[in-house]
């Protein structure tokens, strides 16, 4: 029996900016043949013993490094898809900085991504600030009949027939009626999950916080167990103080 090939994690190189490491993805660049889906990037961050926040919420658990990649991930994708629970817990609003919209713009992007959301049942946060921003755009998945809230952000929603809300149904309308080639998933852990289940995600940023936090916050993904559960390739290892950030390809 011989020894495994440990190797340590040494900073030796220059440390890389935010924007080098979401460049270094190609997420902008052209692929031969085109895709059957959108390219799928999920970004999550956890504790050392495996929670997904801290109080309720995911910022204690962050550094401003992380932060700083969430922003540079959301100014390179067409859309960003999260859970209706994560926008009404993380209070969503200013996406991007001036600068940001800017950019995209200039390399022919809509000045925002398309945020899109499922609420099967139409349960919508009303009172989080990214509906009341002009320049947002909200694309609702549901089953359900009813208005969907807006406070001055545009808002679509898109119903399906009972069982026809699917992962794969709504990359393929975000693609075909947004436009959206890459799309970031910021969670919750059960769209997450359902993402995984469905052999949507190519890519997984998983930020791992220096805290053990314990109590009952879910982990990274919620829901019954995959069978077989979901491979990783690690791809990236960087780290920001006592932050690891990892990559992984599905």
């Amino acid at each position: 029996m011989t020894d495994a090939a440990l190797r340590p994690l040494a900073d030796t190189s220059t440390g890389w900016s935010a924007r080098k490491v979401v460049r270094a993805l190609g997420l902008r660049e052209p692929s031969d043949p085109e895709p059957a889906r959108p390219r799928v990037v999920a970004s999550m961050i956890a504790s050392v013993d495996g929670r997904t926040a801290v109080q309720g919420r995911s910022v204690g658990l962050g550094h401003p490094a992380d932060r700083a990649l969430l922003r540079e991930l959301r100014a390179a994708v067409d859309a960003i898809l999260v859970g209706t629970a994560t926008l009404r817990a993380e209070r969503y609003a200013n996406l991007l900085d001036a600068d940001q919209r800017a950019a995209r713009v200039a390399s022919g992007l809509e000045p925002e991504p398309v945020v899109a959301t499922v609420s099967r049942r139409l349960d919508m946060p009303t009172d989080i600030p990214l509906l009341a921003e002009p320049t947002a755009r909200v694309q609702v998945y549901t089953e359900a009949e009813g208005e969907v809230p807006t406070q001055g952000a545009w808002v679509s929603a898109h119903r399906f027939e009972p069982g026809g809300l699917t992962m794969p149904a709504i990359l393929e309308h975000l693609h075909r009626e947004r436009g959206a080639r890459v799309i970031l998933c910021e969670g919750g852990p059960t769209l997450l999950r359902e993402l995984v289940a469905a052999h949507c995600v190519d890519d997984l940023l998983l930020t791992v916080s220096p805290m053990l936090v314990a109590g009952d916050a879910s982990t990274a993904l919620r829901g019954a167990e995959l069978d077989p559960p979901a491979t990783l390739a690690l791809r990236d290892i960087h780290r920001a103080d006592d932050h690891l950030f990892l990559r992984y390809a599905l």
